[in-house]
């Protein structure tokens, strides 16, 4: 057996922080990947996700740009092959970082391989035992497949950057931001691109006239929305995949080359051994945590999307600085103080931080609200991006901010002045009274926050 001071278990976000963390301040730490270094975000997330996004862009701009007086003559040609090397290259240039950096600190060994508990302080990988005082759990999470779809040949995010040819057509389950980004880039790449979702509106955990712009937003890139759609089931049939729903209405059938599944995640802890420890999880199988991160065993921590309080880049790497302010630290961080945020990258970009309207309303907070439609911004009309609007959030007692949604061109940048004020604990008055560049559209902010209605 190979004694440790500790044991991360995954290289996602928090876990090669948080090793080096442990190594400077004198911890013998093992860090255990049983796939490719870097997680969920570097592998089939953030890094290839964004950088299809950004191919795809620059084929909708050089389709869609006489308006703007510039003519592209001749048909546009995307090589998908070009886009996935290029997407593997920046995963390769990741790996052959956190390799490096695993190499060169003599306190970190890097073991591949699946870990398993043996019990609360044992972890056994490659057949060879582990044994720390301290464990952190940072496995992350998976594509959810459900049983209807495990007998045809689906795609995933994961399988969906492993093509090399654009489909000629595609059905995608899910509409949410997985969901919307894939199906816009391949829209844009050239595929026949149908959303079948289940509810009223794409996205539709948002507020419901944000939900409904990003539907007509969505459908006016030349995406077939099948909203309402139930019982969804598939079967190969002749070399195709054949997609059935709506079975209480009269069942309706899709046929298509390429099916992707984006219907959510599921974490990874159903195989970790976890049983043979006193660690508790929850009934959708994430580990229960403290402010801490501390899980029901006091010398073991879960980070990242294994602990179901985010399911993003940042706030696993948050998560590794509530661990490290919490072990070496003066100030400490606590999971208390993290402001919800995430941004989906369709086109225009969704941008949220703290609460929504529908939030807002169902915790019965008296709040007051400032708008903005897009089409009212002129650096939006410069651009010719006026999709969208934006709104704010302001607690109608202390003046603090509750929250923003933004919807347009840019918002997944421009959220932060929002961010960075609610860190801050200011009152809206003091963006209110910023004097903010022009032509932004950041400088629509302080003009929105002069006409306040009640919400």
């Amino acid at each position: 057996m190979k004694k440790f001071d500790a044991i991360i278990i995954g290289t996602g976000q928090a876990g090669p922080p948080l090793a080096s963390s442990l190594a400077k301040n004198g911890l013998k730490t093992a860090i255990i990947e049983k796939s490719e270094l870097g997680g969920t975000c570097v592998n089939t997330g953030c890094t290839p996700t964004k950088a299809y996004v950004a191919s795809a862009r620059r084929a909708f701009i050089a389709q869609n740009s006489r308006e703007m007086g510039v003519n592209i003559e001749g048909e546009v040609q995307v090589d998908l092959k070009t886009i996935k090397a290029r997407k593997d290259q920046l995963i390769a240039d990741s790996h052959e970082g956190l390799e490096k950096t695993f190499e060169k600190d003599e306190h970190i060994s890097l073991f591949r391989g699946k870990a398993v508990f043996l019990d609360n302080h044992t972890i056994l990988v490659n057949g060879e035992e582990l044994t720390a005082e301290k464990i952190f759990i940072n496995v992350g999470g998976r594509p959810r497949v459900p049983k209807d779809f495990e007998a045809v040949n689906y795609l995933t995010n994961r399988s969906m950057l492993d093509l090399e040819e654009v489909p000629k057509n595609i059905v995608i389950v899910g509409g949410g931001y997985v969901g919307l980004e894939f199906a816009q880039m391949f829209s844009r790449f050239g595929s026949e691109v149908t959303i079948l979702e289940r509810g009223s509106a794409l996205m539709k955990k948002e507020d419901d006239d944000i939900a409904e712009t990003i539907t007509e937003i969505i459908k006016k890139s030349g995406i077939n929305v099948l909203l309402n759609s139930d019982c969804i089931k598939a079967a190969e049939k002749d070399g195709e995949i054949e997609v059935t729903y709506n079975c209480e209405t009269g069942s309706k059938k899709i046929t298509t080359s390429h099916l992707l599944l984006a219907v959510g995640r599921v974490p990874n802890t159903d195989d970790l051994g976890l049983g043979k420890t006193n660690v508790e999880l929850n009934d959708h199988g994430f580990i229960k945590v403290n402010d801490e991160l501390q899980t029901s065993v006091s010398h073991i921590w879960a980070l990242g999307d294994c602990n179901g309080e985010g399911a993003f880049t940042h706030t696993a790497y948050n998560d590794f600085q509530i661990v490290n302010s919490t072990l070496y630290e003066d100030r400490k961080r606590k999971l208390s103080d993290r402001f919800p945020c995430y941004a989906a990258y369709i086109d225009p970009p969704l941008a949220r931080i703290g609460l929504d309207e529908k939030q807002i309303k169902a915790q019965g907070i008296k709040a007051k609200v400032a708008e903005m439609p897009m089409k009212k911004v002129a650096r939006a009309k410069e651009k010719g991006e006026t999709a969208g609007k934006m709104k704010i959030f302001i607690d109608a007692k202390t003046d603090r901010i509750l929250g923003a949604t933004f919807l347009g061109t840019g918002a997944d940048e421009y959220i932060h002045t929002v961010i960075d004020q609610m860190y801050a604990g200011a009152t809206y008055q003091v963006m209110r009274d910023a004097v903010h560049i022009h032509p932004t559209v950041s400088e629509l902010i302080p003009t929105m926050l002069e006409n306040l209605r009640e919400l």
